[in-house]
């Protein structure tokens, strides 16, 4: 059975990186052509239907790109398309939320003292918001509001908003934060999926054809790249919150939610206006730090973390490990080399807030994060960072005798 833990583990390791990867190359490309595509130039040379040109250098080497609206007299016997890095990137993002939250739905999905549910209720609700999300935004671009982009975008902010407050009455603060972040990146890799590359295809079979192209689905494509691209940066802030419990694991953890959308959107609004070379908007800068200050000041409010999985609600966890017989070496083990930062109120200097909002001061909390334990300090030695507490071998083979004898004897 421990051997079970190792083994998910590093699943779970491998689908993080596979995730960091295909994400890496979506957000790149997708970068890269907005760029692009803002930094086109008019030029009287162009051939009929150009709508403007780039000239670029990397590598050693020059690039010449030209861009059509609608597509060129005589279509090429190659297109390259830009999908499978969205698509990859969702897929494996998903993988990492049924390794993680799903298989340790008790420990990181539910928060009893938010909502007491059982583990099957709250991956039903945790895939039902993903689906319903994009049915939900999907209306509403495909509505008569759709016509309105900035009228469309400040709707969208509102339902994001709610969505951010909901996932915090339903699960733990970091699955929440973890859960807007999978909202938000589906209903992106969606668009791809289901308007994008679909709306380009369109395109691509009518001029084959030598039928002229509805320019609607241009119209349209370019609606939902906007908002994709206005998406990002905040997707990622959720992917990464979960290593920071400062942002998901304090009272006002929906506002700073709702405050990151606005810096994503500041942010952006900087990167695309230099890059259509209509000027560097200082002002954006100076909103978006002011922003993360008071995302700063909020998580400071609250004196204590919420949002994490109550150690003493875990009852057979609970009776399995504290009950064998290494556990009191192992309590006191923990309570010297681990409570001064794992506490309510860590006394390690410059640790404000128990770090991933885990704190070890009981045997209930002990006993709840055994794994993680055995994981980071007895089969590793990720914890303590730096080994900064002098954890010897003997101790750490003490914690890994702790949670494969309480493993086997639970077979037993």
């Amino acid at each position: 059975m421990y051997e079970y833990a190792i083994a998910w583990e590093w699943l779970a390791f491998a689908a993080r990186w596979f995730h960091v990867i295909t994400a890496i190359a979506w957000i790149g490309s997708s970068f890269y052509f907005i760029a692009l595509d803002l930094g086109l130039v008019k030029r009287p040379h162009l051939p009929p239907g150009a709508y403007g040109e780039e000239w670029q250098v990397h590598g050693g080497g020059f690039y010449h790109i030209q861009k059509y609206l609608v597509a060129p007299a005589q279509m090429p016997e190659h297109l390259t398309w830009f999908k499978y890095e969205s698509y990859f990137t969702w897929i494996s993002g998903f993988l990492m939320l049924c390794i993680v939250y799903y298989g340790g739905a008790d420990l990181f999905l539910i928060d009893r003292h938010v909502l007491d549910i059982s583990p099957s209720v709250a991956i039903l609700i945790s895939l039902g918001s993903l689906a319903l999300g994009w049915v939900v935004y999907d209306l509403l671009c495909k509505s008569p509001l759709g016509r309105n982009t900035w009228g469309l975008m400040a709707v969208l902010y509102v339902v994001l908003v709610f969505m951010a407050w909901g996932y915090t009455q339903l699960f733990t603060g970091r699955a929440a934060f973890l859960h807007l972040g999978a909202f938000t990146a589906t209903i992106m890799s969606a668009n791809v999926f289901m308007i994008i590359i679909p709306n380009q295809k369109i395109v691509v079979a009518d001029l084959i054809a030598g039928r002229v192209p509805d320019p609607k689905y241009g119209q349209v494509a370019k609606q939902r790249s906007l908002h994709n691209n206005y998406l990002t940066l905040p997707v990622i802030f959720f992917m990464l919150s979960n290593h920071y419990p400062l942002s998901f694991g304090t009272q006002f953890n929906w506002v700073i939610a709702a405050l990151v959308f606005l810096m994503g959107v500041t942010i952006r609004h900087w990167f695309n206006t230099t890059h259509a070379r209509k000027g560097r908007p200082t002002w954006t800068w100076i909103v978006t730090v002011i922003l993360f200050i008071l995302i700063m000041w909020l998580s400071t409010v609250p004196k204590l973390l919420t949002g994490e999985t109550d150690a003493a609600a875990v009852a057979p966890a609970f009776q399995q490990f504290a009950g064998d017989p290494h556990f009191p070496a192992v309590k006191q083990l923990v309570s010297t080399r681990c409570s001064m930062c794992h506490a309510a109120e860590p006394v390690y200097e410059s640790i404000v807030r128990p770090p991933n909002g885990v704190m070890l001061e009981n045997d209930a909390e002990i006993a709840a994060h055994a794994r993680e334990i055995y994981i980071q300090a007895g089969r590793s030695h990720a914890m303590p960072p730096g080994n900064i507490t002098d954890i010897t071998p003997d101790e750490r083979k003490l914690l890994v005798a702790w949670f494969e004898s309480a493993v086997e004897g639970k077979k037993q």
